[in-house]
This record gives C-alpha cells, sequence and structure tokens, in this order.
C-alpha cells in the first residue's frame, strides 16, 4: 500500500466514496432537518448527523487512519468555544469524529459549492468572508446565537492554515465570543494531517492523525481586557501539547 500506483488507487476509491457519501448524505440531513425544524432551532441533529459523514468516509478510506484523544464534554448541549490549530484541510473531518455537535465558522466560499455547501447551510455552519469586516462582525453574532441556543462553535483561530506546520499567532475574535457569552473554551490539538492531502495534489497520503481534547478553560469573571491574556494562554497550551505530540512521533 505504500507505492504510488497503490496510493494512486486507493485515491481513486476514497474519492469516488467521498462523492457517493455525499449524494446520500444531502437527503438525509435534509430529512432531519425537516422534521426537527419546529423544535431544534440551533439544528443540533441535522448538524450532528453532518459530521457523521466523515466518519464513515474515514472507515472507508484505507490510507486514513484518525484517533480522538481525551475527554469530551459529559453534557454535549453545554456550550464552549472550540479553538483548534489548522495544518490541513483534513482537519475538519478529523475534528468531525468529536461525538458532540459544533457549528463551523467557515470560509464563506464552501457554502457555494454544490452538495457541501448545501449539507452546512442544512447544519447551520456559519459563513465567513474575510475580506469583509461587517461578515465578520456578523459571523461572531451568529456564533454567539448558536451557543445561547446550546450549541459549541468552533473556530481556527490562526484564521488559515499552517504552510510551515508551525502555530502561527491567534486571532483575538473567538476568544472576545467565549469572553461576551461567558462559556469556557475548549482547545483542541490536531497533529497529523498535514501528509492526508497535500497542497497541488489530488491523491490522498498515507496518515495517521490525531485530535486531543484538552482541559476547557474556564471565562467567568473575565472581560475584554482579559482577552489578550486569555488568548496567548489557549495558544501556548495547545502549543505544549503539539510539541508532545511530535515528541511522541519521533520517538516511533
Amino acid at each position: 500500500m505504500g507505492s504510488a500506483p497503490a496510493r494512486t488507487i486507493f485515491s481513486v476509491w476514497s474519492w469516488f466514496i467521498f462523492g457517493v457519501l455525499l449524494i446520500i448524505w444531502v437527503p438525509l440531513v435534509g430529512l432531519v432537518r425537516l422534521v426537527t425544524a419546529p423544535f431544534d432551532k440551533g439544528r443540533y441533529a441535522a448538524g450532528y448527523l453532518f459530521r457523521k459523514f466523515a466518519v464513515v468516509h474515514q472507515m472507508l478510506n484505507p490510507l486514513w487512519h484518525f484517533e480522538v484523544v481525551g475527554q469530551p464534554p459529559a453534557d454535549p448541549r453545554r456550550p464552549y468555544v472550540v479553538v483548534a490549530n489548522h495544518e490541513s484541510f483534513v482537519d475538519i473531518l478529523l475534528i468531525s469524529h468529536l461525538p458532540f455537535e459544533m457549528k463551523w465558522l467557515s470560509k464563506a466560499e464552501f457554502f457555494k459549492f454544490p452538495l457541501v455547501g448545501w449539507l452546512m447551510r442544512m447544519a447551520g455552519d456559519i459563513p465567513l468572508d474575510r475580506s469583509s469586516g461587517r461578515s465578520a462582525v456578523k459571523a461572531l453574532k451568529q456564533c454567539r446565537v448558536m451557543l445561547d441556543r446550546r450549541v459549541s462553535v468552533i473556530i481556527f483561530p490562526e484564521g488559515t492554515r499552517s504552510k510551515s506546520g508551525e502555530l502561527q499567532e491567534f486571532k483575538d475574535g473567538a476568544f472576545r465570543l467565549a469572553v461576551d457569552a461567558g462559556v469556557p473554551i475548549i482547545p483542541l490539538a490536531v497533529h497529523g494531517t498535514k501528509t492526508a492531502l497535500r497542497k497541488h495534489d489530488w491523491r490522498f497520503g498515507h496518515a495517521r492523525a490525531e485530535v486531543r481534547i484538552l482541559e476547557p478553560i474556564s471565562t467567568e469573571g473575565l472581560t475584554k481586557r482579559d482577552v489578550p491574556a486569555l488568548r496567548d494562554r489557549v495558544r501556548d497550551r495547545i502549543e505544549t501539547e503539539l510539541q508532545t505530540m511530535r515528541t511522541a512521533d519521533e520517538s516511533v
């Protein structure tokens, strides 16, 4: 399975499965959204089903092995602001293995894609146009609405994928949101997805990727003035965990 021809064959298979699952998932999520609409204002059920797409795809993709480590929230309907480092598009598929629903703050372009964009809209994910300050304000307001509806939201505070693999500086938005809403932050450390889908290569790569759920960080009693310190504390926590994960990889 390590040869280039084998990787090509498995990639063709995995992309085929990806497409088939999308076609299957659109009506399934649409049906759940229709049935639960009167009482599920946070679109929890539709979103939860949408994320299972990634779980099924990974099970059928022989090139990837994903692992979730750590303790998820005891109450999946207690809202959190979840933040994670970002090294690959595949981070999204890996984090979708977490056993609770979160709304994703995502690039507005994704919502224009057939099938994927439809699923994101039905699931209640939140579009962000990075070129528009007004869009950022609107997106954070939508995040707050979801938190008020007892659904967590997830944000990549680096803003974009790291090209070098090193952790970039964090932006303030996620931390202002958590302080304003008075909800805790769950940091995630993601490692190993960079080889799963390399830039400018349509083929999937071999990957053993892991997401670690770190201890929640309270925002109780914090104000806007505390946002920079909170931001740096969360970043340091993720950076420390990433170093541990990299060291473990090197020792194998």
